[in-house]
């Protein structure tokens, strides 16, 4: 049995999200240092993401590939063309304006999923998780606040665009509970990188990137974008779609802290004040429900325990 099975389902929710939000961190940083223009980036990002997609699939579901495919149904297209325009939102996003500005829409989307899955799904959040919300979106609204007059409208709508698309995607997943979405994702990649391609080719005399950036765009394409996004894509398997928003706030801060460190960039006060109040507020509710997670179990095996006794007398 691996280590991952013996976790709660709770538990393998959180590993799952929280890790595919760190390996997604580098994301925002790595579209700027590729220095790309738009739709040669989108090419690259949708053709070798498809790739990497289905590469997992493969080694995930072998022969079974074609069947996990079967399971998703007209949802997973639905999960895929709506995750198609939250590539293009997030990277044009990064293209027109700062990343600070981005990450700070970006940052809405827990609260989009919540009210989506209360509306849709009728899941009741704890009160905990609607408190945790605000306070990371404070914190994000802290960290881009310096950044904040600087960005274009568009540059703003693109990331509002990929903000709701995430959102409702999340949601959209949880309809369909124990389906795994995740391999839809390559057709994510395909009308991506079909669509951008045809602009790229239209342009001005379309050439390959430099040794260096192709570099880059290899190493978040094919590798960082598929396994983060297939990790995050499985967390709606586990944990209510707004949870899993909220854990994407690791990839905001931690993404915020490695363009300031490679980029040289000088971070405000108020804007290490947000990143501390928001990974502060990721790890005290991890704990605290890590904490009625344990003592809801510890009550379950002392009722089993008293059962078994009657049972024996």
């Amino acid at each position: 049995m691996s280590h991952l099975s013996t976790l709660s389902h709770r538990q393998q929710g959180l590993l799952l999200t929280a890790g595919g939000a760190i390996i997604m961190a580098p994301d925002a940083l790595l579209i700027k240092v590729a220095d790309l223009p738009d739709a040669e980036i989108l090419m690259w990002r949708g053709f070798l993401s498809g790739l990497g997609f289905l590469l997992i699939a493969l080694l995930r579901y072998g022969r079974g590939t074609l069947a996990a495919y079967r399971r998703c149904g007209w949802t997973g297209i639905a999960v895929a063309l709506l995750f198609s325009l939250t590539t293009c939102g997030f990277v044009l996003g990064n293209q027109y304006t700062k990343a600070g500005n981005v990450l700070m829409i970006l940052a809405s989307s827990p609260l989009m999923a919540a009210v989506l899955s209360w509306i849709i799904l009728k899941e009741r959040l704890p009160r905990r998780t609607w408190l945790a919300i605000f306070v990371c979106m404070l914190g994000i609204a802290m960290i881009a606040l310096d950044d904040a007059g600087a960005g274009s409208w568009l540059g703003n709508a693109f990331a509002l665009m990929a903000a709701t698309t995430l959102a409702i995607n999340f949601t959209l997943c949880r309809t369909r509970p124990g389906v795994d979405m995740s391999p839809m994702l390559v057709f994510n990649g395909i009308v991506v990188g079909s669509i951008a391609g045809l602009f790229w080719l239209a342009g001005s005399e379309p050439s390959l990137p430099a040794t260096n950036q192709l570099a880059v765009v290899i190493l978040l394409c094919l590798i960082i974008v598929p396994c983060g996004v297939t990790l995050l894509q499985r967390g709606p398997l586990y944990l209510p779609s707004a949870e899993v928003g909220l854990l994407l706030l690791l990839e905001v801060v931690i993404g915020t802290l490695l363009a300031w460190w490679i980029l040289a960039e000088q971070p405000a006060p108020v804007a290490m004040v947000g990143g501390v109040l928001v990974l502060g507020t990721l790890s005290a509710k991890g704990l605290y429900e890590r904490r009625l997670e344990l003592r809801q179990r510890a009550g379950l095996d002392a009722i089993s325990v008293t059962v078994d006794r009657s049972n024996t007398l």
